[in-house]
């Protein structure tokens, strides 16, 4: 029988098959202890998901990240390490979960239950009741972000896409691509946030889902911001306001429980209720995408319902990349777009958009090009301003015996 002290002071033993062996493990767990090194042998056996219960408790997120959250851990981890112990989990299993989530699923699903995973992991280390993280293993290789090379839709798509939609609502694309604000975003635009006399939009809220409930939130990233208004969007906005005026809603602020907040909203659905994104998409943006030849007309199934058949690419995303490509090529650089945009990280941005941005092949030909120009100039002035002798050049002395 191993016996040795553990740091609180308690006796603690463990049985082996010899003598050697117990001194060999009782000596191993009192040197562990003097170096701060101690494990309770028993803590690795506590289940992943006794884990999970404390690590989503301790995070603090907005109800739509909890919601996410408990997500990726009911649909993908829990089924694969739930009940596992947690001193029981490889990096060599988690390194093949992650190659068959990436396989199914795909790169954001995997990278998202990674997250909750080694967050669990990471809690567990934490409390001592694992020595290390196994999903820090350099075996386990972390889904990357890729981001496919977006394609902004031509000036003549976005015009049509904005001549098919209901005049009562053909201000929330415009200012979607004049702007570059998330779908959310514009759908809680209030009076208040136009700012006509410094030409801009404050970007403070947006409407999103929790559940079956439709909340007001700070924008993504809990990030408010300030966006440029060009003349031209302020004078529609202003024209909007002057025929449809504004309607205040309330709605609660973050959580379903959350304090009440009234805004006059630009955009309501005729009974003065405040826009729902998948009744927008089906009823709105979707036949006006149709009508700009976007996506093909909608086809029925048996009981008369419309299917259409669109793709990530074909949301209301797209004129935020529209908004990207019209203003990086009037020369806005990528930190300003980033501002603007929302982004967590100007890198995230410059990832997504250096496509386009102008060839650094051209800009270093004009670059040089200006320099050569420039030394070209002071070269000309130089020689037309020595004395012109002969070839125009003060020749020098030949010397003795050589004239």
């Amino acid at each position: 029988m191993g016996v040795w002290i553990d740091p609180k002071g308690d006796e603690r033993s463990k049985a082996f098959a010899t003598k050697a062996e117990a001194l060999r493990y009782a000596s191993g767990k009192e040197t562990d202890r003097d170096r701060g090194d101690y494990l309770d042998p028993n803590a690795g056996k506590v289940r992943l998901e006794e884990v999970w219960a404390r690590w989503i408790k301790s995070r603090t997120i907005d109800p739509a990240s909890a919601i996410q959250y408990e997500s990726k851990w009911r649909l993908h981890v829990a089924p694969t390490f739930g009940k596992r112990m947690v001193k029981s989990i490889l990096p060599s299993e988690i390194a093949v979960w992650l190659t068959d989530l990436m396989t199914t699923y795909g790169p954001s699903t995997a990278r998202s239950a990674f997250l909750v995973l080694n967050g669990c992991l990471e809690l567990a280390a934490a409390d001592e009741l694992i020595k290390r993280n196994p999903g820090q293993s350099k075996v386990v290789k972390k889904p990357p972000r890729r981001f496919s090379q977006v394609v902004a839709w031509a000036d003549e798509t976005v015009e049509q896409i904005i001549e098919a939609h209901p005049e009562r609502y053909r201000l929330i694309p415009t200012i979607g691509s004049a702007a570059g604000l998330r779908q959310g975003e514009l759908f809680g635009l209030a009076l208040e946030d136009f700012d006509f006399d410094e030409g801009v939009i404050r970007v403070r809220r947006q409407i999103k889902r929790l559940g079956q409930t439709w909340v007001y939130a700070l924008p993504k990233n809990d990030k408010e911001r300030v966006v440029p208004m060009s003349p031209r969007l302020a004078e529609l906005a202003k024209e909007h306001i002057k025929t449809f005026g504004t309607k205040n809603i309330t709605l609660p602020w973050e959580r379903v429980d959350g304090a009440p907040r009234t805004h006059a909203l630009l955009f309501t659905w005729g009974d003065d209720r405040a826009l729902r994104a998948d009744l927008y998409n089906l009823l709105v943006w979707k036949p006006a995408i149709v009508a700009a030849g976007v996506i093909p007309p909608p086809t029925k199934d048996k009981r008369g319902r419309k299917h259409y058949q669109a793709d990530y690419t074909a949301g209301m995303h797209a004129l935020r990349h529209y908004f990207a490509s019209i203003t990086l090529a009037d020369g806005v650089n990528i930190k300003e777009l980033s501002e603007y945009l929302g982004h967590y990280d100007p890198g995230f941005t410059l990832q997504m958009y250096t496509h386009m941005l102008a060839s650094s092949h051209d800009r270093a030909r004009q670059a040089v090009d200006r320099r050569l120009e420039r030394l070209g100039l002071r070269l000309t002035e130089q020689r037309r301003s020595r004395p012109q002798i002969g070839t125009g050049y003060d020749e020098p002395d030949p010397g003795p015996g050589l004239v």
